[in-house]
């Protein structure tokens, strides 16, 4: 899989092209179904498949801190879509200038010119252009006025509800960790790098490791039973929290992880931190003292859940 930065970085196809565009926030079980019919079309018409998305995405364009808390930050997407063996990821810089660029011209320039498009497959709901005037129709009728074929998008729903990143959103904020597990095939997980913290957790007789996750928000807070996973070695059981440390006088949002009965030297690394099981929300404790009985209390529930004593 390679990625292109702006077109500027983009060279000459050698081949067309089957494009899909989008956030791919999560990359749920509804975008992997998107992803492998990209796959399979690329496959049969001899073409290349391409993901084309934005940075920002749109909404965090339009606005800010307001827009819908990420679930997933472009390293992560980028992991997860080197799985289906997607061949170009391009990935522009949303800014006024794309913002403005009429829906003729996000056609012609962009996805004729620059990205060779034999399909182009979308959702119902795919909007583009200045204003976002234009839609699915007007792509179709676009495509066949310039040479591309424009396909809807698989959807995969669950129960009677289509899968959707909002979905996700929703169940993550309720903690229901399960039903996150159904919507994107996999648990969910934040990665970042382990970075120097204010050491109050080893002060505390819990040493931590703080990850850096390089957003204002987390799309889910508490402490939770959890694997630390890195290349090459074999998952790591912890107590993680996310939140921003009331006790100390809160601040912006951070992941501390602590491993259970493991000592190894994570500083530097970067790591993935799969939540498995909500053990209770954060909360603002009294004392220090009362902090630590809790976090022994956790420790202690989070082996029960490793080793099978409770779901």
């Amino acid at each position: 899989m390679h990625l292109y930065r702006g077109l500027y970085n983009l060279p000459p196809l050698d081949a067309h092209s089957v494009i899909t565009i989008g956030n791919f926030d999560g990359v749920h079980l509804g975008h992997q179904a998107i992803l492998e019919q990209v796959r399979a079309h690329a496959c049969t018409d001899g073409a290349s498949s391409v993901v084309l998305m934005f940075e920002p995405q749109p909404l965090e364009f339009f606005k800010g801190e307001a827009a819908p808390v990420r679930l997933t930050r472009l390293r992560e997407k980028l992991i997860l879509l080197k799985c289906f063996d997607i061949d170009i990821v391009v990935c522009l810089t949303f800014n006024q200038a794309l913002a403005g660029m009429s829906a003729e011209d996000f056609v012609q320039q962009i996805l004729r010119d620059r990205l060779k498009a034999r399909s182009v497959i979308v959702g119902e709901d795919f909007r583009y252009g200045r204003g976002r005037a234009a839609g699915l129709g007007e792509l179709t009728a676009s495509g066949r006025q310039v040479g591309f074929d424009v396909v809807a998008a698989a959807t995969r729903v669950l129960g009677e509800r289509r899968i959707s990143s909002s979905w996700v959103r929703e169940a993550l904020a309720a903690r229901d960790l399960e039903r996150v597990r159904q919507l994107l095939g996999r648990r969910y997980a934040l990665t970042g790098r382990v970075i120097h913290g204010d050491r109050r957790g080893r002060q505390l007789g819990f040493p931590t490791a703080n990850v850096s996750l390089e957003r204002h928000a987390a799309p889910v807070r508490g402490v939770f039973a959890s694997h630390i996973l890195m290349e090459n070695r074999p998952a790591l059981p912890a107590v993680t929290n996310i939140g921003d440390r009331p006790v100390f006088g809160g601040g912006p949002v951070l992941l501390e992880t602590h491993l259970l009965d493991q000592d190894v030297d994570l500083y530097g690394r970067l790591v993935t931190v799969e939540l498995h099981k909500h053990l209770r929300d954060e909360q603002k404790f009294d004392s220090i003292a009362a902090l630590k009985q809790q976090i022994t209390a956790d420790i202690q529930a989070a082996r029960k859940y490793f080793s099978g004593q409770i779901d």
